[in-house]
């Protein structure tokens, strides 16, 4: 736990924390140890990242618990790394193949032709059977795929922007930013659906959620290492977060 100094004050911090969430952890997970680590009273945040995903997590604090659903509601941006060739049933390379198929045939030029027709603008997603959901007597690492029919109903989301960085396939870099509620791995999927060779995502990276940008944020090791000053030093208050 961080140093005392301060530490009863930490409890009634307002305001707006910018982790870079690392690989291989939840962030409900970050955000439980952020919360018992520095022990503060209450603490949300403004949108999740898989746990294979990392980047840009919005930790709200106190009062500022309030902005969550107009930060959730923020546009994204995002860079990552598709694989083409490789269909799984979580539409990343964390689940099982369950098709592979040649992608010598997917050419720069027809790779960005497809996503200009079909996937820049609004369109209609639907999210993959099998999604990540944390087991509350496991390690934070130890993640299980469930499921959930319940929720697959199709979504509206907007893609404003899709730029390949990379083109080397079967790996292709891209930055992108969208609405709220786009997934990043079912767009990928529906790009290999659409190409014929079919693709899931290899990495993400979150770089901004609406006014917050990752170049802001602090490593969460980094965090751990902070004292109570050090730890409000980084807390956006909220007279700022509204401008």
């Amino acid at each position: 736990m961080a140093n005392l100094e301060s530490i009863a004050r930490l409890a009634e911090l307002d305001g707006v924390l910018l982790v870079d969430k690392p690989v291989n952890i939840s962030s409900h997970d970050l955000i439980k140890a952020v919360k018992q680590y520095f022990n503060l009273v209450k603490v949300g945040h403004g949108g999740t990242l898989d746990p294979n995903a990392t980047g840009l997590l919005v930790v709200l604090l106190g009062n500022a618990t309030r902005l969550s659903a107009d930060l959730m509601g923020s546009d994204r941006t995002y860079s990552g790394v598709l694989r083409l060739g490789r269909d799984t049933n979580t539409f990343d390379r964390e689940g099982e193949t369950v098709a592979e198929k040649p992608f010598d045939g997917v050419t720069r030029e027809r790779f960005d032709e497809v996503v200009r027709k079909e996937f820049l603008g609004d369109s209609f997603q639907k999210p993959p059977a099998f999604s990540v959901i944390k087991m509350p007597a496991h390690p934070t690492y130890d993640i299980v795929r469930t499921a959930e029919e319940s929720e697959r109903s199709d979504r509206l989301v907007h893609v404003y922007r899709f730029a390949v960085t990379d083109f080397a396939p079967p790996r292709v870099a891209f930055e992108m930013s969208c609405t709220k509620g786009t997934m990043p791995r079912v767009l990928a999927h529906d790009i290999g659906q659409a190409l014929g060779c079919g693709a899931s995502l290899d990495e993400l990276r979150r770089t901004r959620c609406g006014k917050f940008s990752l170049e802001n944020a602090i490593g969460f090791m980094d965090l751990l290492k902070l004292d109570a000053p050090g730890f409000r030093a980084r807390v956006i208050p909220m007279s700022e977060v509204g401008r």
